[in-house]
This record gives structure tokens, C-alpha cells and sequence, in this order.
């Protein structure tokens, strides 16, 4: 329960009035409804709150879009579908004319009975509604997931022929997500999650060859996550209007929820980071990705994720940073001004940020730059559309929270003049597409314009070319791979024919590979070549002794390398080889603080730091591993010679086993724990039976729980089973009093609630917030437990957060912690407020205070009312087994 009760504290309360009005601008001029008030939009925009569906029992929307006739359809995660009416810009009545959608099946059917809905999808296109159902089927709902398609047959305005186009396998959050008509117009494509399985394609233009193609030594998710999901991962399909034949265009993402096209008719996704793997070298941050044509990212379950930097998939355009994506949509018909109409905007619904990602050609894809075009703290983001009147529509809500319908339009002074299609495409990019031509199977000349692209220095023209040549007959390729003079292509060839051929041509893969004088190239065409040594072992096994270790002496002299990447390429080849040196080579990396990245949570758009006071329920885990994040690389290095069989002597393990001793005590995303312990249980499977408990203790096995997922604790875990408690409950829970309560289990409730790790009491804890050792002498019960259920009701203003609007159209959040003339100096990490950052009063143009509370909802969800009641006497108590709160029980 951190932050807790930080708003019973101060004397001097934030009281925020609030006005009957539904509009905001960005001039300064906020008319006080909360649910405007909180947001921050660029210059020349206004908002105006629409539709709040929870205050009329509608549930929680997470999809729309509009039809023929300018009404708008939503749907809600859990129940049924919307028609709306939508007022127009500016009128005075803003509420929509709303409608329950019933499809007339020629039966009458109850209005408590839902026809259709559970969609995480809308779209309306072809005469026809298609809705992506995200849903197990049960007898509340008796459709499962997959896409639908709803007409209106006797042209009446009602909906009357449902018709499954796909059953798909998969629900919940990574299941099936949207649909979006293609530039053209003339077909359909869908977007699914990593939780989806991807159904059987009539064409492939990724070919169906995918594994998980990783030396690394295999460790699944800690705590279960996606364990049992394999490649090719969450997926990009096309489809024509009937449904009836189904391409695969993508893989390899983790969770996109929706997709974009910009007007060249490139496709863009954001996709999800596993917020988990925080901190540790294999996490990827939310990302912008240029989907093109049999592209593939790199996702597999665990700590198998690929690094960008392979050639066999693709890098994003931009790595975005923490948060949780959802909607994607152009600017395309917006009537904004023109850099605003050409921009793809991305959705984040954990920090309730919608990013504008202003794209320019670079070669055959693009370089990105984002800008904050709209945020709120909190405004949990689900989709958006442009509509008909050229305004921005988009829908809040999500997890069964209050949902809230706004739109955005402009109001400046810039053009809002429809811009045309003008940027032409650069020549990579033709020749890029060109190649595409030739990812639908085979086709004569394929291999003859494609080969002389494979050593091209665009990287996305380059994989164009060899997907090319994978989908054309083997035998009509594969010599010219084997006799190939550079070394480039051959290494392209290789990775080829190391997806599309078999064992019997591994020896002659690496014995070429062999060949080539790896100090020559270029770093990336270093990584190109030891990416294709490891697919031709991943894919084939290990070869032979002697050509084993030919592989060995030619690559163990470059390792370690210059180069986080490189080190990682070298570490799990040679130790997948078991080259006797890798042990002391990567036990000195251990030791070591070099590397290119000090931060693997680096190098994103939006930092960290940023992200934390937006939304305490999931910036305190970021806080918590940026107060005390592990060294780079050195969890990786840890892990890859953890099968390791040879090289070893008694003084380089005991330097390993302790170097899990120490690896504990660091602070990264809550499946690190388990990660570093599954390591430390392969190591241990390596080392004599009569030293097993010598390692084991010396490794940190007595630091752990029994699961090996998180450290050990003396603290008392609540008995349950807990409840959402709500403010109705409070009165019934404490009608008796605290009469009889447990001290030693309400300070167990203090501990394992997180409280003592913000505050202090009886002097033990931490300064984060008040000291509550008083508590009791000012508030009741009563104050108390709604002060705990209700955080944001009311903040101290002496811990609360301040927004600073920036001109760059930035904002950032932080508790005031100084100021001088020149600067406000802030705090963003409540686990660390002595790191500090400096924001120039001449570049901020606006502040308002935060509505969020540090202290986030939920904190006492998993206790049962006895274990409620205990904490409560714990509190009033201010930690005195003596007090009077205690004595009146006997």
C-alpha cells in the first residue's frame, strides 16, 4: 500500500471546482470538468468530452468507428455494440443520440440478450459492419472469437445477417485485435496478438518456415507468461472482403493492437514491450514498426527475443519506451494543420499518451520523430478514428474503467486545407516494392533480380531481396550461394538456405562461412555473418567434432568484441560449441563495466523517468529498477555459460556462483528474479554432486522462496481471499469497531501492503511520504479506509505532482523539489527523489497539477476484512502494541 494516506496528511488541501462544461482549450482557459481538465493538447487544439458510457450502465468501450451515414459504432470490451449520433463541433448539447445495436434475426430477442459485441475491432466497410469478436464463448455471450461480418440485407438500417468470416483461436488481451481497409480499398487486414494462434493462410508471404532460432540457453517466463506461445507470435494478415482467402503479410510482434497506412501506402503497428523483462538485455521497449511486405520482428517467448539488429528481422522505425499500445491511426481527412494530417498516431493506454509520429523517407522505409500531441493523467487510452467533420474521435476505458468518448478538433490560425499525396517515393522504395512482387511463391526471374540486392546497404531493401529468393524452388539457388565471391551476399545466401534447406548441407554452410575474414566487413555485416553461423547450428544442430572446432578457433580470437551485440553473437555460439575459453571470457565481462550501453532501458523516445508519476499502478515498477537496475549485459553474460560444460576451474566458479549471489540484489522487472535463478539451477546441474550444496548456498539459494521467482521474506503474505473493497463497504466493515484486533498481523498487513516502503513508522520505513506514526490521533477509521480505497480524491499538495507543459509540446511530470530563477528543479522518482532534473522556466509554458495520487488503487485488494480491520488498528495505532486502540479490546 505505498503513498499510503499522503492525502490525510496536509493541512492544506487541493480543492479543484468544477464547472458545467464539456470544452477545453489550449490557451490557458480551462473550464473545470475534470474530465477535460487533466488533458494537455498541442496549440490551436480543443476537446470536448462526448459521452461518459459507464453513467449509463454501457460498460467499458474499447472499438469504433464510423459508418455510411456518419454515426458512430462502438463497442464495449465486455457487452454489446453502440450506434451513436454525434453532435456537432461546438453545439451546445454535446450528448450523442445512442442506440443498443440489435441485429433482427427474424426472433424476438431481449434487450438483455447481446447479439454482438466483445469486439476489439471495428470496422465499417463494403456495405457490411466487420466486428473481430475477442471472446470465449459462454452463456452470456455465445459467440467466440473471430471476425464477423454484420449486413443489412432488405436495407431497412438494422442489421439482420450475421456471418463468421474466421474463427480464430485466442482471447483475452494478446488475442485478436483490428481490422483496417487497405489504401486501395479493396481488401481487408486484421491484426492479432501473441495469444493468438495464426490460422492455416492460403498464402504466406513470410515463409512458413519460422522457429525460434536462438543459441541462447531457453528460459521461459518465470511466472508463466506465454510460455506455452510459440513463433511466429502475434501477426499481420490481408484479406479480401468475403473472407475467403487469407495472406500473411507479418509476424514476430508480441501485442500490436491496430495498424496504419500512411499515404505512400506503407503500413505501420506499435507494438508492445513485456514490461517483465524490464531491465534485463533482452527487453525490447514499446516500438513504431514499418510492416512490410513477409516482414518479420523478432518476438519468441521468454528470454528468447531477438535483438533488432539481426538480419532476419526487421529494426522499428523508433523505439517509443515504456507503456501499453492500442490504437493506431493516420491523419488522413483530419482538418488539421498539414504536419498533423500526415502523421501516424499511436496510442498508449497505461500512461494515456496519444504520440504523433511524424515520418520521413529513408532509403525503402522510414526515420521517425514523436511528439506528445495529446496526454491526461489518467486517460487510459483504447482507440481512436478520424471522422467525417475531419475531427479526432477517441474512446478511454478498458479492464472495466469508466470509459469517456472525446473528440479533438482545431482552432488556430493554420491552414486545415486537405493536403495532397506529394511525396513521392524514394527509388529504394520501388525497387523495394518491386521485389515484394516476388514474395508470393514462385515466379520466373525472381532469383535473377533479387540476388544482386542481398549485399544492398538499405536494410529493408536487403531482406526484401532474400525473402525473394526463399520463396523460389531451393535447387534454382542454392549453388550460387556455395559459389558466391562477397561476402556479403553469401552471408545473405546462407541465412536462406539456412530457413529453406536441410542438415546435409550444414557442412558446406559453415565451411563457407568459414571462409570469409570476419575482421573485414562492416559491424553490421560482422553481425550479419555470426547471425548466419548461429542459424545453420540453431536450425541443424551441432556439426561434427572437427568442424566444431573450426568454428571454435574462428571465432573465439574476436571475443569479447567492441560491441554489446557482437559479444552476445560470440558468447552463445562459442558456448553453444563449448569452446573451453568461453567460461574466463565472459567471467571477465562479469567483472566488467564496459559496454556501448549503460542502460538497456535506453535509446527510446520517451524516457523512463517520464513515465513513473503518469501512472504510479505501473510507474513504480520502473521507478524501483531505475533506482537499482543490473549492470547492461551482465545478466545475458550471466546466463549464456550456464550450460557450459567445459573450461572451468574451481576459482572461475566459485567467481560465477557468487556472481548469482550478487546478481539478487538488484532491482529489474518482477520476472527477473526467476530468470536469474533458472540460470543459476542450469549452472548448479554442471557442477560436482559433492559441491552441489557448496554452490547452491554460495549461489544465494537460501536468499530465495521456494519458487526461485522472487527473494525471500519473513513478512506474513495475507490469508484472503481478498476483494475490489469499495467505499459501500466501508460502513458495514467497521460498524463494530476494531474491537479484538491483532497487532503482530496488522504490522504483517503494514509490511506486505508496501506501506513501509514510502513511509516511516515508530522510525522505521522510508521518507517517500508522511510519517504515519500520528496517524491515528487525526483521522479515523473510517477516513483512513476511504482515504485508502479513493488515493486520488483528494492529494496533499505537499506531495503532489506537478505537469509542465514544455514548447518543444513535451510535457513532464515531477514533485516540485526546488527552484531557482532560472529553473524548477523536480523529482520523478518517488524511490530515488534525490535524483533530480532541471526543467528551464523559459521552456515551459503552462503547469497544472496531477489528479493521480503516488499511492496507486487497489493496495488492499488482496486482504480479507479481518486482515482490513487489523492494518486499520495497525494504523491508528501508529505502530504502539500499547495503545489505547489495543487496551479497549480488553
Amino acid at each position: 500500500m505505498t503513498r499510503l494516506l499522503i492525502a490525510l496528511i496536509s493541512a492544506v488541501l487541493l480543492s479543484v471546482s468544477c464547472k458545467d462544461t464539456k470544452k477545453i482549450d489550449t490557451a490557458g482557459n480551462e473550464e473545470q470538468d475534470p474530465k477535460l481538465a487533466k488533458l494537455k493538447l498541442q496549440p490551436g487544439f480543443m476537446a470536448e468530452h462526448l459521452y461518459s458510457p459507464a453513467d449509463n450502465e454501457q460498460g467499458s468501450w474499447v472499438a469504433m468507428t464510423f459508418d455510411d451515414k456518419d454515426r458512430l459504432i462502438v463497442s464495449d470490451q465486455y457487452g454489446a455494440l453502440f450506434r451513436m449520433e454525434i453532435p456537432t463541433i461546438g453545439a451546445e448539447n454535446l450528448t450523442p443520440k445512442i442506440e443498443k445495436l440489435k441485429i433482427k434475426t427474424g426472433e424476438a430477442v431481449a434487450d438483455s440478450i447481446i447479439q454482438m459485441g466483445y469486439a476489439q475491432g471495428l470496422l465499417y466497410a463494403f456495405n457490411s459492419l466487420y466486428v473481430m469478436v475477442n471472446h470465449w464463448g459462454n452463456e452470456d455471450f455465445d459467440k467466440s472469437s473471430g471476425l464477423y461480418r454484420l449486413q443489412d440485407t432488405d436495407n431497412d438500417d438494422q442489421y439482420d445477417k450475421i456471418t463468421q468470416l474466421k474463427a480464430l483461436n485466442g482471447a483475452g488481451e494478446h488475442g485478436p485485435h483490428s481490422i483496417v481497409l487497405s489504401p486501395d480499398g479493396e481488401s481487408l487486414y486484421v491484426i492479432a496478438g501473441n495469444h493468438t494462434d495464426l490460422p492455416e493462410m492460403d498464402a504466406y508471404r513470410l515463409p512458413k518456415v519460422w522457429e525460434n532460432d536462438n543459441l541462447f540457453p531457453e528460459v521461459k517466463d518465470p511466472r508463466g507468461h506465454a510460455n506455452n506461445r510459440g513463433a511466429p507470435g502475434g501477426w499481420v494478415a490481408k484479406i479480401d472482403p468475403e473472407g475467403k482467402r487469407w495472406e500473411l503479410v507479418s509476424a514476430g510482434f508480441r501485442n500490436p493492437f491496430d495498424l496504419a497506412f500512411n499515404d505512400q501506402g506503407d503500413m505501420f503497428v506499435y507494438d508492445s514491450d513485456m514490461e517483465w523483462d524490464l531491465g534485463m538485455p533482452w527487453y525490447r521497449p514499446t516500438r513504431i514498426c514499418h510492416v512490410t511486405s513477409g516482414s518479420e520482428f523478432g518476438w519468441r517467448t521468454g528470454n528468447g527475443k531477438w535483438s533488432p539488429a539481426y538480419p532476419d528481422n526487421l529494426a522499428p522505425v523508433m523505439n517509443i519506451g515504456q507503456g501499453s499500445p492500442t490504437n493506431v491511426v493516420h491523419g488522413r481527412g483530419a482538418k488539421f494543420p498539414e504536419r498533423y494530417q500526415k502523421s501516424i498516431y499511436a496510442f498508449d493506454w497505461s500512461f494515456g499518451i496519444i504520440y504523433a509520429i511524424h515520418l520521413q523517407p529513408n532509403g525503402s522505409s522510414y526515420e521517425g520523430e514523436r511528439e506528445e500531441f495529446l496526454s491526461g493523467i489518467p486517460l487510459p487510452l483504447t482507440d481512436g478514428v478520424i471522422g467525417p467533420d475531419g475531427a479526432m474521435y477517441f474512446l478511454t476505458g478498458g479492464r472495466r474503467l469508466d470509459s469517456d468518448l472525446y473528440r479533438v478538433h482545431y482552432t488556430g490560425d493554420e491552414s486545415v486545407a486537405a493536403v495532397k499525396n506529394d511525396t513521392p517515393l524514394t527509388e529504394e522504395n520501388k525497387i523495394r516494392r518491386e521485389l515484394e512482387a516476388y514474395h508470393l511463391g514462385p515466379k520466373q526471374g525472381a532469383v535473377a533480380f533479387a540476388w544482386p540486392y542481398l549485399n544492398h546497404e538499405d536494410r529493408f531493401l536487403q531482406y526484401a531481396a532474400r525473402i525473394a529468393v526463399e520463396h523460389q524452388p531451393v535447387n534454382e539457388w542454392q549453388d550460387k550461394v556455395f559459389g558466391e565471391k562477397d561476402p556479403v551476399t553469401m552471408t545473405q545466401g546462407i541465412i536462406a538456405l539456412a530457413h529453406q534447406g536441410n542438415k546435409e548441407q550444414q557442412s558446406k554452410m559453415l565451411n563457407a562461412l568459414l571462409g570469409i575474414d570476419l575482421k573485414s566487413l562492416s559491424q553490421q555485416n560482422q553481425v550479419d555473418a555470426l547471425r548466419a553461423f548461429e542459424l545453420t547450428l540453431a536450425r541443424f544442430g551441432k556439426p561434427s567434432a572437427a568442424l566444431g572446432t573450426k568454428v571454435i578457433n574462428h571465432l573465439s580470437p574476436l571475443y569479447p568484441a567492441h560491441t554489446d551485440v557482437l559479444n552476445q553473437l560470440l558468447s552463445k555460439t562459442l558456448a553453444y560449441l563449448n569452446d573451453p575459453t568461453v567460461a574466463s571470457k565472459t567471467l571477465a565481462l562479469l567483472e566488467s563495466q564496459s559496454g556501448e550501453n549503460a542502460d538497456v532501458m535506453a535509446n527510446s523516445a520517451t524516457e523512463a523517468s517520464d513515465l513513473i508519476l503518469r501512472n504510479p499502478q505501473y510507474g513504480m515498477d520502473i521507478a524501483l529498477t531505475l533506482k537499482n537496475m543490473p549492470p547492461a549485459q551482465h545478466t545475458y553474460y550471466g546466463m549464456v555459460i550456464a550450460d557450459v560444460e567445459k573450461g572451468w576451474t574451481p576459482e572461475l566458479r566459485e567467481k560465477y556462483f557468487k556472481w548469482f549471489n550478487r546478481a539478487f540484489s538488484f532491482k529489474a522487472g518482477r520476472s527477473y528474479i526467476g530468470f536469474i535463478d533458472r540460470a543459476r539451477k542450469k549452472a548448479l546441474a554442471n557442477v560436482p554432486k559433492d559441491k552441489f550444496d557448496y554452490y547452491d548456498k554460495m549461489s544465494g539459494a537460501e536468499l530465495l522462496t521456494s519458487s526461485g521467482n522472487d527473494l525471500a521474506s519473513n513478512v506474513v503474505q495475507p490469508k484472503g481471499p481478498g476483494k475490489n473493497w469499495e467505499v459501500e463497504d466501508i460502513e458495514p466493515l467497521l460498524a463494530d469497531g476494531l474491537q479484538g484486533r491483532d497487532f503482530e498481523n496488522g504490522k504483517n498487513m503494514y509490511v506486505t501492503t508496501a506501506c513501509i516502503s514510502c513511509h516511516t513508522m515508530q522510525g522505521e520505513g522510508q521518507n517517500i511520504g508522511p510519517d504515519l506514526t500520528q496517524l491515528g490521533t487525526r483521522f479515523s477509521p473510517e477516513d483512513m479506509l476511504k482515504a485508502i480505497i479513493l488515493p486520488n480524491d483528494v492529494i496533499s499538495d505537499q506531495y503532489i505532482s506537478t505537469v509542465y507543459s514544455l514548447k518543444d509540446g513535451k510535457s513532464v511530470v515531477g514533485r516540485l523539489m526546488s527552484e531557482t530563477e532560472e529553473s524548477y528543479v523536480v523529482s520523478q522518482n518517488p524511490y530515488a527523489p534525490d535524483m533530480t532534473r532541471e526543467i528551464p522556466k523559459d521552456q515551459v509554458t503552462g503547469t497544472k497539477y496531477s489528479t493521480i495520487s503516488w499511492m496507486p488503487p487497489g493496495t488492499i485488494n488482496r486482504l480479507n476484512a479481518e486482515e482490513v480491520k487489523d492494518l486499520l488498528a495497525y494504523l491508528a495505532s501508529g505502530g504502539n502494541p500499547d495503545s489505547p486502540v489495543y487496551q479497549e479490546a480488553n
